[in-house]
């Protein structure tokens, strides 16, 4: 078999020169597309009984990553969208298996040719603006956390922000003392824009900073957990699931 074949070679190609500085991929993509060729180097090993060091290109065929698609929608019941995204790593792996070594074109193009599988889309529902004020008001503003949920829940409705947005904001990218206060949002692929920020989200935030301690200019997150880290999506979850229960209590009451 050929050297160039040999598949741990092209990994370390595809991540350090590709997708670092070709690409310019974000952090979070990088750390995506690694775990899923993780995952897919580990289920070609055990399917084939191999090391995953003794691996080579030619064993990650069409029908080898067909039955890892398959097992992962099987066994680890994960959704389309999340088989499609493993796919999506799988491939830009394999552009660029086929523009670093053209022995190894064929394989490449076989697995190039697996289409992205569709995906029943959930009708979305929009809550009424009664329905959000809801959720503002329901967490406990005598509390540092329910302080937070409510800031956070009102951050979310004021600046249309994606969670991963509104949780990766610093103290520095806001700018309150602007007669026109605003954010700096950083979306996915690098995708920055700049947010208006109404006054009574401004007014929540910098009461929140002050009781943190935190000044507009520092690198720290705005929104933390309980032990001071930066809030996780899980984390965030939370946040509106509590406030969902407890806009329902206060509803009956």
């Amino acid at each position: 078999m050929s050297e160039h074949l040999l598949l741990a070679p092209l990994l370390e190609s595809y991540f350090r020169r590709r997708l670092t500085k070709q690409r310019n991929a974000t952090p979070a993509t990088v750390a995506s597309y690694r775990d899923a060729l993780r995952m897919l180097i580990l289920f070609a090993a055990a399917r084939l009984r191999k090391k995953p060091a003794a691996l080579a290109l030619e064993d990650l065929d069409r029908d080898l990553i067909l039955a890892f698609l398959d097992d992962l929608e099987e066994k680890r019941n994960n959704a389309v969208a999340t088989r499609n995204a493993r796919l999506a790593a799988i491939r830009s792996f394999f552009h660029h298996v086929a523009a670093s070594d053209p022995a190894s074109f064929g394989v490449a193009q076989r697995v190039l040719t697996i289409p992205i599988k569709r995906a029943h889309i959930e009708v979305t529902h929009h809550l009424t603006k009664a329905e959000v004020d809801a959720l503002i008001a329901a967490p406990n503003p005598r509390t540092s956390r329910g302080r937070r949920d409510r800031t956070f829940l009102l951050f979310l409705a004021r600046t249309g922000a994606r969670v991963s947005e509104a949780t990766g904001v610093n103290a520095s990218d806001l700018q309150l003392e602007r007669s026109h206060p605003q954010v700096l949002l950083r979306g996915k692929g690098r995708r920055d824009r700049v947010i208006p920020i109404p006054q009574d989200l401004a007014r929540a935030l910098t009461a929140l900073l002050s009781e943190r301690g935190v000044a507009y200019h520092e690198p720290r997150p705005i929104f933390v957990g309980a032990h001071n880290e930066r809030l996780t999506r899980f984390g965030a979850t939370d946040i509106v699931r509590r406030a969902v229960a407890e806009a329902v209590i206060i509803s009956q009451a």
